[in-house]
């Protein structure tokens, strides 16, 4: 199921084993996906029926760039969000080796604004990560709007808690916001081509893979670090 509107209530973030998470994991339907190549990584903790076609987005870009990528699967029409503060590598060994193996992450992720139907958010604490994958996604999506300037993305959908999983490797990462348009589950969305995918998510993911493959090698200083900054409401 994706939500038009994704602004979950606000909860404490208490939960230092993961119990939340670990509960999610054990539900019926429920699956894991983990697949360790570069440390590049990309995450789609929402994926499956919750937030429609991050997985296949995520999981085709980071083939495609020889990244690491992480998956939650939820079953066909899921509705409950787990906020991304609650996604915790203590209620999940592959989370935890994921997180072990990458320097840096993008998560993605889908919402539905009715003012925001063509808007890319791109939020988390990398804001130089952010700044390089809007050029790509720019220059691939030109009938989309591509937001990097945190001030003009919802205090909900920013991203930037240490504890979301997209900030907890060593240099941060992008909280990639996407709205159904773009995935190709829009009624407005062109037609599948012959690979199966709208066009728009087809240079999407070219694009996210183009962005992976020209970052740049981590700086060797282990202290180096982004900060995130800021209360973060959702996720």
């Amino acid at each position: 199921m994706d939500l038009t509107d994704r602004t979950p209530a606000r909860v404490a973030v208490d939960d230092p084993v993961g119990g939340a998470f670990a509960a999610l994991l054990a539900t019926p339907g429920v699956r894991e996906v983990l697949e360790l190549r570069s440390t590049f990584g990309f995450l789609a903790f929402h994926g499956g029926g919750l937030e429609e076609m991050t997985d296949v987005v995520a999981s085709a870009a980071a083939a495609r760039a020889g990244a690491s990528y992480y998956g939650v699967i939820h079953p066909d029409g899921w509705d409950r969000h787990l906020r991304s503060t609650l996604v915790r590598p203590e209620g999940s060994p592959q989370l935890a080796a994921f997180l072990d193996h990458v320097e840096v992450a993008i998560a993605v992720h889908g919402y539905g604004r009715v003012d925001r139907w063509t808007t890319l958010l791109l939020g988390g604490s990398n804001r130089e990560l952010a700044a390089h994958l809007g050029e790509h996604l720019t220059a691939a999506l030109p009938d989309y709007v591509i937001c990097t300037e945190m001030d003009e993305i919802p205090a909900e959908l920013r991203g930037i808690h240490p504890d979301n999983p997209v900030n907890r490797p060593r240099f941060g990462g992008v909280q990639l916001e996407l709205p159904p348009r773009v995935r190709g589950r829009s009624p407005f969305s062109p037609p599948p081509g012959p690979d199966g995918l709208s066009p728009p998510t087809a240079a999407l993911i070219a694009a996210l893979a183009s962005a992976a493959r020209t970052w740049p090698d981590p700086d060797p200083d282990p202290d180096t670090r982004p900060e995130a900054v800021g209360p973060d409401l959702g996720g």
